[in-house]
Parts: C-alpha cells; sequence; structure tokens
C-alpha cells in the first residue's frame, strides 16, 4: 500500500507531537491496517460503516477507551480495543484524525 507524501508527513508529525518518534510510523500504520477490514484503507468506510478518517483525535480516543472498559458496547470492537494498550488507541486515534476523510 503506497501512501502519498503529505499523509505520511502528516502522520509523522502528528505521532511526533503525541511523543513516537519516526521509526514508529512503520508500526502506527501496521495497527491501523488491522481496521481496514471495517473502517477501510485509512479509515476511509464504505457507506454502512463508521469512517475514521479526519475525525477529531480526542473523539476516536474517547470511543475506543470506552470500547476498551465496556463503557461502550459493541458487537466486536470492544474485544480488539483490549488488545491494544491505551498508548498504541491514542497513535491509531493520532494517525486516523491526520487522514483525509
Amino acid at each position: 500500500m503506497r501512501f502519498p507524501v503529505r499523509v505520511l508527513v502528516t502522520t509523522a508529525a502528528s505521532l511526533l507531537a503525541i511523543g513516537a518518534n519516526a521509526s514508529d510510523l512503520a508500526k502506527v500504520r501496521s495497527l491501523a491496517a488491522s481496521c481496514a477490514n471495517c473502517h477501510g484503507t485509512n479509515g476511509v468506510a464504505q457507506p454502512g460503516m463508521v469512517s475514521l478518517a479526519g475525525q477529531p483525535k480526542d473523539l476516536l480516543l474517547s470511543n475506543l477507551m470506552d470500547f476498551k472498559s465496556g463503557k461502550r458496547p459493541a458487537t466486536i470492537m470492544h474485544q480488539l480495543a483490549k488488545g491494544y494498550t491505551d498508548e498504541q488507541l491514542a497513535q491509531m486515534a493520532t494517525y486516523f484524525a491526520s487522514q483525509k476523510p
């Protein structure tokens, strides 16, 4: 999968802002790729599914943390979110927030 340079630069800048180093970008893209089956490539979903791209980072992270804690019910997201650390969820939220909707 190829990413436009603008997307990589924006994402890298966002990740650096939360304390990730440049080598973490590939790891975060890998984590985010696991969301593509339901939420589409780079978070741009097909009709009927929630798009993550361009959503506010704080909203994305809040939703992910609510899924992880069980506060927000779901069919599968509560199970998936539990598989990530809080830091990984924050990195994915930053990644998707930086994507073009």
